[in-house]
């Protein structure tokens, strides 16, 4: 799931790059997808499949057949928070579907397992149910840091709400900066702090974290999949980038970043932006051709080795131990600083300021990294630098009107070395031709 979520929401932006010929896969980089883009039909199937398995614990854990199956009271509240830990993880992947895809299946534990074709549903109206969702479970889950760890608490559900409210007009017309607002407020006096050392949240013991709010968990010994962490971590290794480093047994000479993305770090002084995690040796700044490594700059930025320089679990260094920070304090304290400045009620420009500086501050680490205003345009590039490879690029640009037109163009966006603009109507993904094919019930999105 995250291996495909990560490709959809980073390969599509000036954030990423990957030198694989797989199959469609090079059409994210050339924004030419279609309908039979077997990458997207992997997304959605993601979505669906998960999706089907939290309707199916949702069911069978229904009051009257935990009282007829002869639970006692404590598992039966054991398994009440499982079900609204289910609701949270399918209202999760509605909100991909709302991002991604706009009008799609809609099925829920009320529509019974069996061969049926699913209606539809709006763009907005799911919008509307997952925040509902979202409201409905928030008081069944327990306070935040208070769950076991890596499965999801009330500050989980601020935080998707926070992404869905900043995200409002895109997905349903109306914009919700006073909601993403109060969701951010909830998070940032919930009693999280920031890490020390930017770097250390991407590392091999950032469960430590009193940062990250919730994050997809990875294990070197416990969660042997070539998905995920061990993706984000082989992939960006290549040329003479040495794998030891990162506490893997080899890389993979696949993900690098664009110039266009890069050139938002000030690379000029060595004191400056210890989030510019970039390797230089013997890679050229410029991207000629996608597929040569060597071509484009890798990203360091996830690492199987502790903050302490201790080697990952497995002893292949195959796999990884990191965790992915899915949620975490500093996206609440951007998305309080974009709500202020889009003109939320009860936003304070200070406070919005304060917050900003204080990433800032751990970035560069002292007060020569502060800024004494803010605007939008420095918002989008401040999340850029803040979140890059967190999965939240592509939605950012959409939001902004930067993601297809000619406004903002990098290194082969359009399938061109010099970037070109694009249909908008790519700011949604085409639902698979297999699913339209099987469900007549189901239109194509517009362009596809």
């Amino acid at each position: 799931y995250l291996r495909q979520l990560w490709k959809a929401q980073e390969l599509t932006t000036d954030e990423a790059v990957i030198g694989w010929n797989d199959g469609s896969l090079p059409d994210y980089h050339d924004m030419d997808w279609t309908a039979s883009n077997e990458f997207i039909g992997a997304m959605y199937s993601r979505i669906y499949y998960q999706v089907a398995l939290c309707n199916e614990l949702i069911r069978e854990t229904a009051t009257d057949k935990v009282e007829a199956r002869g639970f006692t009271t404590q598992q039966a509240e054991e398994l009440a928070l499982y079900q609204a830990e289910a609701r949270f993880l399918r209202a999760f992947s509605y909100f991909h579907a709302i991002d991604m895809f706009g009008r799609v299946p809609f099925v829920t534990e009320d529509d019974l397992p069996g061969a049926f074709l699913p209606e539809p549903i709006e763009r907005a109206d799911l919008f509307e149910y997952v925040i509902e969702e979202l409201q409905a479970i928030e008081l069944l889950l327990p306070g935040p840091r208070q769950n076991e760890y890596a499965r999801v608490d009330q500050a989980a559900v601020w935080m998707l709400l926070a992404r869905l409210f900043l995200n409002a007009e895109v997905y349903s017309g109306v914009n919700r900066y006073d909601d993403c607002l109060l969701a951010c407020e909830k998070v940032i006096n919930a009693g999280y702090s920031l890490n020390g050392s930017y770097e250390t949240l991407f590392m091999a013991d950032n469960h430590t974290s009193n940062e990250i709010i919730w994050p997809i968990a990875f294990d070197g010994l416990r969660t042997k999949t070539w998905g995920g962490m061990t993706f984000l971590t082989h992939a960006p290794v290549g040329g003479s980038m040495d794998p030891a480093e990162f506490g893997i047994n080899n890389g993979w000479n696949g993900l690098r970043t664009t110039s266009a993305f890069w050139a938002k770090f000030d690379t000029s002084s060595t004191a400056g932006d210890s989030r510019s995690l970039f390797y230089y040796d013997g890679q050229d700044m410029e991207i000629d051709n996608i597929f040569n490594f060597r071509d484009g700059i890798p990203i360091t930025k996830y690492k199987n080795v502790t903050s302490t320089g201790e080697v990952g679990s497995d002893p292949e260094g195959a796999h990884i131990d990191t965790d992915f920070p899915v949620f975490r304090l500093a996206d609440a304290y951007l998305m309080y600083a974009e709500a202020t400045l889009q003109g939320a009620s009860g936003g304070n420009q200070n406070l919005a300021l304060e917050y900003v500086n204080a990433l800032r501050t751990r970035a560069y680490g002292s007060a020569n990294g502060e800024v004494s205003s803010l605007d939008l345009s420095f918002i989008l590039d401040e999340r850029g630098r803040e979140l890059y490879w967190e999965t939240t690029r592509r939605s950012d640009l959409i939001r902004f009107d930067l993601f297809t037109g000619d406004e903002y163009i990098w290194d082969w966006k359009g399938g061109i070395k010099e970037g070109q603009a694009v249909e908008s109507f790519r700011h949604i993904f085409p639902i698979p031709a297999a699913d339209i094919v099987a469900n007549p019930n189901l239109i194509q999105n517009i362009g596809y």
